[in-house]
């Protein structure tokens, strides 16, 4: 059996969770490859709405295997705090829930530490999330960081003392305030609960399934133009979000891999700083933030947002080797008279269809306007109830890509999809 690959083409937050909880039915297993709590996939079913941080989105359904692969960090505070959650709708995950053994603690220190080293950045800040994540890859690619298999060994306690002075000194250089008391505590039981579940080498736990016949979709989150070598460095993330990243944060071997499912908003955001060429600071940027409820989902910031950009995707599914699309939030653009979709730069006085090496801010779009359509789209549920704007959007964006678009999201619940085939 094989792998397929759900990921995000844009800088974020394109619906990643929705999907893989829509899709999930159609798998045997759902694991996590990268990142940690500052992803955020919301989840709407049944009147309730659901976020995510580090559990795979498939954990609503019961019968099916959810992985947290090597490649994240998991932070044991907002672990505890997701399982509570989702434990208070009656889903008991100690059995369908693994930890890869591999993956990356997130220590009380690390959180301090991002903090610290954002705030000293001053008008140059890059938009972390502050959770930590950027000072926890960090330590993992310097070869000190801690791992999940490290509670269960007798020098746990010794590891984590150390590596927490060692950030502390570099804190107090930051003449950064702590209180780590109260933050320890909570830290300390978030790992009791951590022990609760069954903690797995990973790779060799996804292998066994693939032998054995079982489906597996591997979820990736933030998106593709965060990648930490082909997103708008440096503002980007600190793992790699492309389909790569899928094999070294699971252990898996390129050859499993059958389908790349890429996301994308039918237009753009972004949260914090960086580079966005088709953002828009006016009403019509102000009408899609609202009319998309655009507010990070980890941090309640809102999204800046713009219209669709055919360059990043154009890049995106080239990097990814992205096999069909999935199109979100097609009910945002309901009532536009015009939309505009860029297919082109204007970079140093000419033409180009690709993403330049030094600045995504240095770029002028160049857009081509398509009609938009009136009518209210949620309640769709067939391709063909879709109005012809609509789908002469679609058209156009898969002529310009080359690739399939199969899915359109027309609304954040689960049932809120449209087939395209």
């Amino acid at each position: 059996m094989k792998v397929d690959v759900l990921l995000g083409l844009q800088w974020g937050d394109e619906g990643k969770g929705k999907l893989v909880d829509a899709l999930t039915m159609g798998y045997d297993v759902i694991a996590r490859f990268q990142g940690g709590p500052n992803a955020g996939h919301t989840l709407e079913f049944e009147g309730q709405k659901h976020i995510l941080h580090t559990i795979p989105s498939g954990i609503f359904h019961s019968a099916k295997i959810n992985l947290i692969g090597n490649g994240l960090v998991i932070d044991p505070v907002v672990f505890r705090k997701e399982v509570d959650r989702i434990s208070g709708y009656g889903f008991n995950m100690t059995k369908n829930l693994f930890i890869s053994k591999k993956s990356h603690l997130i220590l009380p220190t690390h959180r301090l530490l991002d903090a610290a080293l954002e705030n000293s950045k001053g008008t140059g800040k890059i938009g972390s999330t502050l959770k930590g994540i950027g000072p926890t890859y960090t330590d993992k690619t310097g070869r000190d960081g801690i791992r999940i298999g490290d509670i269960d060994l007798p020098d746990f306690r010794i590891k984590y003392e150390a590596l927490r002075d060692t950030h502390l000194e570099k804190i107090k250089a930051l003449n950064f305030p702590v209180d780590l008391e109260p933050l320890e505590k909570e830290w300390f039981e978030g790992i009791e609960v951590i022990r609760s579940f069954t903690l797995v080498n990973g790779e060799y736990l996804v292998n066994q399934w693939l032998s054995e016949g079982k489906s597996v979709l591997a979820e990736g989150a933030q998106g593709s133009m965060l990648d930490i070598d082909f997103g708008s460095y440096p503002f980007v993330t600190s793992s790699s979000t492309t389909c790569a990243g899928a094999c070294t944060g699971l252990g898996i071997a390129p050859s499993t891999i059958r389908d790349v499912i890429g996301i994308f908003k039918a237009y753009c955001t972004r949260v914090g700083s960086g580079p966005f060429p088709t953002e828009l600071v006016d009403e019509t940027g102000e009408r899609l933030r609202e009319m998309g409820r655009e507010y990070g989902s980890t941090t309640g910031r809102p999204r800046r947002c713009g219209w669709l950009d055919l360059v990043a995707l154009r890049y995106a599914i080239m990097l990814n080797g992205v096999t069909r699309l999935i199109m979100t939030k097609a009910d945002v653009l309901s009532g536009f008279d015009t939309l505009r979709v860029a297919t082109s730069y204007r970079y140093k006085g000419e033409i180009t269809r690709e993403v330049p090496f030094d600045s995504l801010a240095d770029v002028e779009p160049i857009f081509t306007e398509l009609p938009g359509w009136k009518s209210d789209i949620r309640q769709i549920r067939h391709k063909e109830e879709l109005p012809q704007e609509l789908r002469n959007y679609v058209s156009f964006i898969e002529e310009q890509t080359g690739v399939p678009v199969t899915v359109i999201s027309v609304g954040p619940d689960r049932e809120e999809t449209v087939s395209n085939t």
